[in-house]
């Protein structure tokens, strides 16, 4: 779940950059809701679509998922 008053501030630094303003009849509060319901629909399935992926579709590559884990813990 997505942090809304991030999310508000994230919207607040683009609004301010760009060339487009909200609407008087789109309250603030609304238009965050509604956009972080609109990208936590695309995370869960982006989601699912990496875990097949990692995961080999079931059949995980465990050698493969220890030297990613051992790539990481370098950095």
């Amino acid at each position: 779940m997505l942090d809304r008053q991030v999310v508000g501030e994230f919207l607040d630094g683009e609004f301010e950059g760009g060339d487009w303003e909200i609407p008087d009849d789109i309250p603030k509060d609304k238009l965050v809701e509604t956009f972080c319901l609109y990208v936590e629909d695309d995370y869960y399935e982006w989601l699912k679509d990496n875990i097949k992926s990692f995961f080999d579709h079931g059949n995980p590559d465990w050698d493969w998922i220890r030297d990613r884990i051992s790539h990481h813990d370098q950095h």
